[in-house]
């Protein structure tokens, strides 16, 4: 028999799950699969050694591997456990432009001329999607919009404290019909390159362009975070509660915090991140005593670093006056966290958001996705998930995401399809 490999669908936008179907080899024989993809520039590759069945078939989403980089029974794992060669960590920014295109190799350990190779291919966007880049009202931003007349569920993507503009959410956003700016606010040419004493009035005109020229369905503007962009996307709603219709916050912070590792240097880590009106915002390291020592100047890194954020929470005091009034928000809430997470305490968090919102007696949906195994890295579907340590975008200190790959993984792919999913419930028109 000859060994075949195949994928089905082999041409895909980037969270459509695939099947990988080994045929034609021996009875028992072990066969090894291997993945790889060239992200921006750099191989990426993943193994595993399977034993195939009496009909000489090897399902990855069926059979667990008997050995190689990763452990269990998972037919996307060859691409979520990649690493590169030889430094471990993210892939870099993509091109949404061009797809993901990864090179899949399968051949049998007894018999060298078993070979059989196939192409998947993951695409971030899908026909029809238009991209604009937004240099209006002082804005610096990327918009996304889905094929087919409007209006569409409309949302703001913001980044976290790596800054830039995050192209790749907003592309696959629009791919599931989700209009989508994805808005930098730092670390994009134009923009300041640190969080210090980020306007919050720099959002405002970004809502109000939003609302005026995007005609958002239902006239509802969800706003989208991740991590810092997190705290920021609450804030936001807690602030123009009239702007903002829904929000999504991912691995949150409940407080306003410091400006920390994306600080400018001649400021401080615990330089104010927020303004409003010209005034920083308090924040919870602000004069704090219970934090007495912080992962940010460039010492050793801890195993974790959210214990600094507990500790200074101590003080009610301090957590009273860096505290997001959440309950200001006047729209559906979804809160993405995990309880792996090893950067700061976000299911902590967003469970403080959600119980807060539902002691207001909070009128509108709120939703809790939090994690068991994953760590803050909780990113798209199925793409190499964090693993060891990496480094931070802005300060290059070392850091330690947390979770575990099968964690990670599974977080990446189930949120992104629940979060499609609230944002089409909330702006549903009545």
């Amino acid at each position: 028999m000859t060994l075949r490999l195949t994928v089905s669908p082999a041409d895909d936008l980037l969270d459509v799950p695939r099947r990988i179907e080994v045929t034609g080899a021996a009875p028992g024989a072990l066969v090894t699969v291997r993945a790889t993809t060239d992200r921006s520039g750099t191989a990426w590759s993943a193994r595993a050694t399977y034993r195939a069945d009496r009909s000489g078939t090897v399902l990855l989403d069926r059979d667990p591997p008997m050995s190689g980089d990763y452990g269990r029974v998972d037919g996307m794992a060859l691409l979520t456990s990649q690493r590169p060669d030889p430094t471990p960590g993210r892939p870099a920014a993509t091109d949404v432009s061009r797809p993901l295109r990864t090179r899949l190799e399968a051949w049998d350990e007894s018999d060298a001329t078993q070979r059989a190779t196939a192409d998947l291919v993951q695409r971030w966007t899908g026909p029809g999607v238009r991209r604009r880049e937004v240099r209006e009202d002082g804005l610096v931003g990327t918009l996304f919009v889905p094929q087919g007349d409007g209006p569409h569920p409309t949302i703001i993507v913001l980044n976290g404290s790596g800054g830039g503009i995050n192209e790749q959410r907003g592309a696959l956003y629009a791919s599931r019909g989700v209009q989508a700016l994805a808005l930098g606010y730092f670390g994009v040419p134009g923009l300041p390159d640190h969080i210090t004493r980020t306007p919050l009035e720099y959002f405002e005109t970004a809502l109000r362009h939003v609302h005026r020229e995007l005609a958002p369905r239902a006239g509802v503007v969800v706003v989208s975070g991740q991590s810092r962009g997190g705290e920021l996307a609450l804030l936001l709603g807690a602030t123009y509660p009239g702007l903002v219709g829904a929000v999504v916050a991912y691995v949150p912070g409940a407080h306003v915090h410091g400006s920390q590792g994306a600080a400018d240097p001649a400021q401080g880590w615990d330089s104010p991140t927020w303004t409003l009106d010209g005034e920083p915002l308090p924040h919870l390291w602000q004069d704090n005593p219970g934090v007495t020592w912080q992962p940010w100047t460039g010492g050793p890194p801890p195993d974790r670093y959210r214990d600094v954020y507990v500790d200074g929470l101590r003080d009610r005091r301090f957590a009273a006056a860096s505290r997001i009034p959440v309950e200001r928000i006047a729209g559906p809430v979804a809160c993405v966290s995990g309880m792996a997470d090893g950067l700061w305490p976000s299911s902590m968090y967003a469970r403080q958001v959600v119980e807060t919102l539902r002691a207001a007696g909070h009128a509108h949906e709120t939703l809790l996705l939090d994690y068991p195994d994953a760590g803050h890295s909780i990113a798209l579907p199925h793409l190499p998930v964090a693993q060891g340590p990496t480094r931070h975008p802005v300060s290059g200190i070392e850091l330690s995401a947390g979770g575990t790959p099968a964690g990670n993984a599974f977080a990446d792919a189930d949120s992104f399809a629940q979060v499609c999913a609230f944002v089409e419930r909330a702006t549903r028109v009545p």
